[in-house]
């Protein structure tokens, strides 16, 4: 395919995303189905190209001064790319598979759009409805904290200190250009390749064997700060497909106790062969069955109960550019019951002394700060741990400098700390 007719392919499955407000992998898959003579380096320019034009879709309709997938998609190559008006007509000459020629209007916002008065949600990219929230979370910082939430996330892994050391993984991934992340000391991460996708890992020996895992570096920081411990009886009460569990398996070095369950049997579904892999041998999964309470035995035992709380994701963004503007008010307020829902039930299975490490992937006040706020009122029998004693007990001093300015916990962001966002708060109970 030509560089021109990749741009009518991109423009043709973002109108079909915003007609039938479908996710971007399915419409790319469908999209190659349809489209065999497509070889992988046409489809994944042409994924790059509709993942581009998603991640500044509000900045690109506003120098365009429109809001149609085409515009959504020049504007991007403008903005994102560099692509000047020359360039761009060379591409969109009408003939062939290319996309119609410019218009006069659209030389023009080409050549002299700029972002200069453009508002907050705009320049950061993310939806209007949330710009409220935005500010609330970050203040004059709400803008920046969108741009960082737009760019392009790397490709990060935690080496499975239970199998490998993080010098094997270097060495045996250093074809891959893996170097060291800069915070976590189990974290190796992979450039992008020049069409910003990652390279694929399922044929790597060191993931097949398990000596590495795909784990942001923001994930693996959240899970050292919860402070687990060998020999501690730990529960994971919304473990999912098992990222953070296998993370608290290599910390504990396979001592103590993990009860992993999710009340989604198919969210937890790939944990099992995830667990063979990564030799981890403390781990106990408590599949959900129907009404039963599969944890009821826990109740008062555990010294440590760690809550992955369902969330809007927010805070992975950067990997999921579509996810914020297919996003509604209703999926936040249903999330906001179940964090609720789910701390209240996490508090039953801590004995004296045990702590609560509440996580989310967003970073929205209402799902963080609010939810911690909302519990200790509810609960005189809680009380938050200082951010600067987690970090300190985990190694991680410099973590303490993104303590949250709104409550209880700390805030990783792209922007703050070059990672996905995530927000961590611990509670004891008395």
């Amino acid at each position: 395919m030509t560089p021109a007719a990749r741009l009518s392919a991109a423009i043709d499955i973002l109108t079909v995303m915003d007609l039938q407000r479908r996710p971007a992998p399915d419409c790319l898959k469908e999209w190659g189905i349809g489209h065999r003579f497509a070889g992988s380096k046409d489809r994944a320019a042409i994924a790059s190209l509709v993942y581009d034009s998603l991640r500044v879709k509000a900045s690109a309709a506003w120098l365009m001064d429109a809001e149609t997938p085409r515009a959504i998609l020049f504007g991007m190559l403008r903005d994102l790319r560099g692509f000047d008006v020359d360039t761009l007509a060379a591409l969109a000459t009408g003939e062939g598979h290319a996309p119609a020629a410019l218009s006069d209007a659209e030389r023009l916002r080409l050549t002299v759009a700029t972002l200069d008065d453009a508002p907050d949600h705009v320049r950061g990219n993310y939806p209007e409805w949330l710009a409220e929230a935005f500010t609330a979370a970050f203040g004059s910082d709400a803008a920046a904290e969108g741009r960082a939430l737009a760019a392009r996330a790397p490709l990060d892994l935690r080496v499975n200190m239970l199998k490998a050391t993080r010098e094997k993984a270097l060495k045996a991934l250093a074809h891959l250009g893996a170097e060291p992340t800069p915070r976590s000391d189990v974290g190796l991460r992979v450039p992008l390749g020049d069409d910003g996708r990652a390279p694929a890992l399922s044929t790597e020996p060191s993931y097949l064997k398990g000596h590495v895992e795909i784990q942001d570096e923001g994930s693996q920081l959240v899970t050292r700060l919860s402070g687990a411990q060998a020999g501690q009886q730990v529960l994971d009460l919304c473990a999912g497909g098992g990222g953070k569990t296998l993370a608290l398996a290599a910390i504990m070095g396979n001592k103590g106790q993990i009860y992993a369950t999710d009340d989604d049997a198919r969210r937890l579904a790939p944990i099992y062969d995830r667990i063979a892999r990564a030799d981890a041998r403390n781990i106990q999964v408590r599949s959900p069955k129907r009404e039963q309470d599969v944890v009821a035995d826990l109740e008062g035992r555990c010294d440590l109960v760690l809550v992955d709380a369902p969330c809007t994701g927010t805070g992975t963004w950067r990997r999921h550019p579509d996810a914020k503007w297919r996003m509604r008010p209703g999926a936040l307020a249903e999330r906001l019951k179940d964090q609720d829902l789910v701390l209240s039930q996490a508090c039953r299975f801590l004995k004296p002394g045990g702590r609560l490490a509440y996580i989310t992937c967003s970073v929205l006040r209402e799902e963080n700060e609010d939810r911690i706020a909302h519990l200790l009122g509810e609960r005189s029998d809680m009380s938050p741990v200082e951010v600067s004693t987690l970090t300190h007990a985990a190694g991680l001093d410099d973590l303490a400098s993104v303590a949250s300015r709104l409550g209880p916990g700390l805030r990783l962001t792209p922007h703050t700390t070059g990672t996905d966002g995530f927000y961590m708060a611990a509670l004891v109970k008395a």
